[in-house]
Parts: structure tokens; sequence; C-alpha cells
């Protein structure tokens, strides 16, 4: 599971009650610890350990910063003081939560504690002045569902929003020629989102894979991992290119310092190894290392998101959509030749041959079925965006490869999307609902949200705690 670094920065205003103030600031911190979470406080800035001096800004941002944070949390634990709670964010550049406990009963003589939601309104509408996204999490109890509920998202859109700002990929060679859909802009990435490629020809490759087969021992357990988690149906040599192309890719990936590769598939790899990579990609993805097909740069973006939003804990499938479903009106088929990670499996996977080419490799299995979260971050034009919505996996022919049938909402509306732009046949999966997670990323990244379903109001509804 991912791990990620709060700033823990509670807020009070000098005319409310500092006790209080303090009283909330130190079950906060009791209640971060009772779910696990990971902070840092300001306990040593002041001794109320409290944000609301204009002159301890730098010496939190600097703590912060040394300690890496990846979002700050702005309990405000009285009204609290906007300004600085905005000075802060902007000097921190990393995504931010805003929230209060809820309000006690005012006393029998009308006197008010704390005022901390007319704060939430004031610190909002200054992060606004500042130009700063935030995320809301609602006015409530630390012991409500939903504050517990709306910390763990803000905690997965941190790792999104990390994830992204940072993302390396290895290009294994060329788009294929006949795929003019994955061409992609690659210094628009840079320029826009920091997104670096790591480019290397096939040749890299298929030497790296020869010193794979010399040095032997990674080859040997990668071989008893196949065996001992496919059904082989093809030759021992093509069992032994295959395991060496997992590994091999693996140490590239290393080598490069990337999260993630994408790589050409075909032809070239054929006439120098005599195999598809589909069950190497499987391996790697099973790993965490998303590795996607046909050298879709915005596939393996998409792919790093998803696994981001779901913290690690569940691997995603990078997919065609294909056919619509041939009984079930709404019903479609996501297929790809064999590179889905094995866990998403319901059978063991068989290693053998792919639809629509002649050579070994690929893995052929149906995904488990259940509730997925579909998604494809694309762009053209200058303009970048990400198409997610929910399916649900349903019952359907056959396939080869590895597949699910799905069945979502409306499959029209959702055809004509992909078709109208600017989005290709390729989405990635995950059994997971990470739909609000990617929707609240999209404010940092820079990246529109483009839902598939009329949902929108409803993602709202939950994120704002209904």
């Amino acid at each position: 599971m991912a791990t990620i670094k709060l700033g823990f920065a509670p807020t009070r205003r000098s005319i409310f009650s500092a006790p209080d103030a303090i009283k909330y600031r130190g079950l906060t911190a009791d209640r971060l610890r009772e779910l696990g979470i990971d902070f840092v406080d300001i306990d040593d800035i002041n001794e109320e350990g409290l944000l609301y001096d204009d002159n301890d800004v730098k010496k939190i941002a600097a703590k912060f910063k040394k300690e890496g944070v990846d979002g700050i949390m702005f309990p405000h634990c009285n009204f609290g003081t906007e300004y600085v709670c905005a000075r802060l964010a902007k000097e921190m550049n990393v995504p931010v939560m805003l929230w209060g406990p809820l309000d006690e009963r005012p006393q029998e003589n009308g006197v008010r504690l704390r005022d901390t939601q007319c704060g939430l309104f004031a610190t909002g509408k200054v992060l606004r002045r500042f130009q700063i996204p935030f995320t809301y999490v609602t006015n409530c109890r630390l012991n409500d569902p939903v504050f517990e509920r709306g910390l763990r998202d803000f905690i997965a859109v941190c790792n999104v929003v990390k994830n992204f700002r940072n993302i390396r990929i290895l290009q294994i060679s060329t788009r294929p020629f006949d795929f003019w859909t994955t061409m992609c802009n690659e210094g628009e990435l840079l320029e826009r989102f920091n997104v670096q490629l790591a480019p290397v020809p096939m040749t890299e490759l298929t030497e790296e894979v020869k010193a794979v087969k010399e040095e032997g021992g990674k080859l040997a357990d990668m071989i008893s991992y196949i065996r001992e988690n496919m059904k082989v149906q093809i030759k021992d040599n093509e069992v032994e290119n295959v395991a060496a192309l997992a590994v091999a890719m693996e140490q590239l990936v290393e080598k490069y310092g990337c999260g993630a590769a994408a790589i050409q598939c075909w032809n070239a790899l054929q006439t120098e190894l005599g195999v598809m990579p589909c069950a190497a990609n499987a391996i790697l993805n099973d790993k965490g290392i998303p590795v996607v097909c046909e050298t879709d740069i915005h596939g393996a973006i998409t792919a790093l998101m998803v696994e981001a939003a779901g913290m690690g804990e569940t691997r995603g499938f990078f997919a065609d959509w294909t056919i619509r479903h041939p009984d079930i009106e709404n019903g479609e088929l996501l297929q790809h030749c064999g590179p889905w990670p094995i866990s998403v499996a319901k059978e063991k996977p068989q290693l053998t041959y792919p639809l629509a080419f002649d050579h070994p490799g690929s893995l052929t299995a149906e995904a488990k079925h259940g509730d997925v979260t579909l998604c494809r971050f694309d762009g053209d034009n200058g303009e970048y965006s990400l198409l997610l919505g929910n399916a649900k996996g349903v019952d359907g022919p056959k396939g080869m490869g590895t597949y699910l049938w799905v069945e979502v909402d409306n499959i029209k509306r959702l055809e004509a999307k992909i078709v109208e732009g600017p989005y290709i046949h390729h989405c990635v999966g995950i059994h997971k609902d990470v739909v609000p997670v990617l929707y609240e990323a999209c404010k940092y990244i820079g990246v529109k949200p483009d839902l598939y379903d009329p949902i929108e109001e409803d993602v709202k509804a939950y994120l704002r705690g209904e």
C-alpha cells in the first residue's frame, strides 16, 4: 500500500477560545493516530502547536518541506486564521484539506466558543483569492464515519497528485506505424505536466534479454514463477524468452528510474525473440509496474493514475474497448492480447497464443466480475482530460486474451464520447470505485474530469459527505 505523509496545521483565531482550540488540536491529532495516519505536526513551532501567527508560516513550511509532506490538513479548531492558511498553502503547493470539528451547542448565556463553521467559509474564500485548489471535508465530528472517509479519500488524492507530478515512463521503441492513435506530444507533456519519457530502442531491450539469459539466476526464478502461476501451453524455449523479457523490462525500468513502461509490442520484437510481450507485461503489471501496449504513453499515464487512486492495493488492467455485447444492450467487451495482471483473473491464466498474431507469449483468462472504474487520460490540440466512470462485470461469450464483459449505464453515450474524443480505444480499469478520488485529483493537476455518465452531482454529493 502507498504511504502518504500529511502536514498537520491546525489553526485558530485570537478572538475565540484558545483553550478550546488547543483541546481540539489534541483530539484531532489523537484521532489521526488512531486511524494510522502518518502526519507531521507543528507542536515545536509555538507553545500551542497551532497556526495563527504569520511569523510562523516560513518555519512551518520549512519543516513540512524537510519532512516531505504530500498534502496539508487545516483543521479549524476555532474560527481559524484564513490568510496564514492561504500563505502556507501557497508556499507548499501540495493538495489542501479544509475541515473543522462540528461546533458545540452555545452556552446558556449565548456565548459560542469556536465558530468553526464560520471560519471554514472565510478560509475557503481566501484560498480561492490565492488561486489555491483545496478539498473540503464537511464540518463534522471526529468520530463521524464521513470524517474517516473524507480523510482517506484525500490521502488517495494526494497519492494521485504526488505520482502524477513525478511521472517517468520507459518508452520501448516507437509506436507501431499503423497506430496513429497512440501518438503523443512529448514536449507538451513535459512542459504542462512534468511527464518525462525515457526512450530506448528495441535493440537495447533485446541486449538486456541476452544479459539476463547469461546471468541465469533471475531467469530461473522467473521461469519457476511462470510455471507455478500459469497453465503453460507453449514450448520451453518460448517460456524462457517470456521470462527473460519480463526480467529485462523490469531492469530497464529500474535503470532509467521509471514507474511504468510503454512497449511497441509488434513486429520488431517478434523478429528478435519470437514471442509476444503480453505475458511479460502481465508479470510486471502484477508487481505494480504498469506496462502498456502499442507504445501508448497516455495509456501509461492513465495506468499510473489509477494505481495511485487505488493506493497500490488493487492492480489496474489496460484494455481495448472492442465490441458490443451480443445479448446485453449496454454491454461491451474489454479485451487485450493478454497483458492483464494475474491477480485480476478469476481463473488460472493460460500462457498461449494471442488473437490475430502467430507468435506465442500472451495470456488467456477472464477477469473477475464485480464493480470497476474505467478511465482514460488523453488529449489533443493542447487540451487534456480524463474520461472516467463506472461499469460492472457481466457474463458473456468466451474470449481470447485477457478479457472482461462489462455493462455500463448507456453504451451509446460512452461510445460517442470515445469516438468524438479526445479519446481512443484504450482504457484502464480497476476493481475499485476510484471515480471520486480521480475527479477530485483533477483540480490539482490541470486536467479536466470528463464523466461518461451524468453523475457529476452524485460525485460532488459523495465528496461533500452525503
